[in-house]
């Protein structure tokens, strides 16, 4: 018997690893030359140590606030500085990305690689907060190529080419397993990280968002702050009886109705007009992945990607995210 398992272990086949899998796809861009599968890799190993530092965080004493804020004006976790440190670090030794625009940092992050031809907007640790509590928290990222002269310094309009000039975007889970999930463009795949190898391992080959979906996901104790045709939409979603399900991780709601099909709203509050996400790397990275897996992702009326912006960094939007035939209907009420 036990001769038999160890064989059919042995004939189970180890799987593709993200590595394998990116020198595959790689012809799928002819104008690149290996930089942007090299990008992809270093965001994969600041991941893996991210990872790392998430599942130990109690141990190693990483937990908590730090007693400061960021330039967004929220507590900055512990967590939070460790990871923003973890990509910046990657992406500045693997060479390819000439600047890093973060969440945690005001201005842009120049890297020293003034010949790198790509860009990266990104929020190193969203939902961070939640780490003290054992909730999956996440990482979002959007990747460009830059139209600043070669040989030079990274200027903000590489950063401002609107969302549908990202040429990759994605987000890595940290949860009860870490799932790397991307697109360049030509569909969306998933990998899963197998602790024991140290290797991210394709786990979804094509993802694609149900049509329609039983979940909503936001926060209704903002009911009362919450535009007309939100509560409006909420109650119509109510009435049908969806199921109403909220982690307040992004990346955790994200990932979830992705795969089961559903909505996640946040919308505009009245201390909050604009909107609290930001628009470059959590918005456009979402929206570009959300469309390539066949869903819908609009700031109430417009959609996300088509959404220009403006000279601020960080600016801010709504987001309405999720399966086509739901954001739609969010999509209609905004604009009655």
């Amino acid at each position: 018997m036990s001769q038999t398992l160890t064989e059919n272990a042995l004939a189970t086949p180890v799987g593709t690893t993200l590595e394998r899998y990116i020198m595959r796809k790689q012809a799928e861009f002819p104008y690149a030359t290996g930089e942007l599968s090299q990008l992809l890799r270093d965001i994969a190993l600041a991941g893996k140590i991210v990872n790392r530092e998430v599942n130990r965080a109690g141990l190693s004493r990483i937990t908590g606030a730090m007693g400061e804020q960021n330039v967004q004006g929220e507590a900055q976790q512990k967590l939070d500085v460790e990871a923003n440190i973890r990509f910046i670090r990657a992406l500045t030794n693997g060479g390819e990305a000439c600047a890093v625009l973060s969440e945690e940092n005001e201005e842009i992050i120049q890297t020293g690689n003034d010949n790198g031809k790509y860009v990266v907007a990104i929020d190193p640790l969203d939902g961070s907060s939640n780490i003290d509590v054992n909730v999956s928290i996440g990482t979002i990222f959007g990747i460009y190529r830059r139209v600043s002269r070669i040989g030079g310094p990274a200027r903000k309009e590489d950063f401002l080419q609107g969302g549908r000039a990202q040429i990759a975007a994605g987000y890595i889970l940290y949860g009860s397993s870490t799932m790397l999930v991307y697109t360049t463009g030509h569909g969306v795949t998933g990998f899963t990280y197998e602790n024991s190898l140290g290797e991210f391992f394709l786990s979804h080959p094509d993802i694609k968002i149900p049509q329609h979906g039983p979940v909503f996901s936001c926060n209704e104790g903002n009911w009362f702050d919450y535009p007309e045709f939100v509560r409006t939409y909420l109650t119509t979603c109510k009435e049908r009886r969806l199921t109403a399900r909220y982690v307040g991780s992004l990346v955790a709601d994200y990932h979830r109705n992705l795969f089961t099909g559903g909505i996640y709203l946040y919308p505009p509050t009245a201390d909050k007009p604009g909107g609290k996400l930001r628009l470059l790397y959590e918005c456009y990275p979402l929206a570009f992945l959300i469309e390539q897996a066949g869903g819908m992702a609009v700031t109430g009326a417009d959609v996300v990607l088509d959404v220009p912006p403006t000279a601020d960094l960080h600016q801010r939007a709504p987001l309405f995210v999720g399966s086509a035939d739901l954001v739609k209907e969010l999509q209609a009420v905004a604009a009655s």
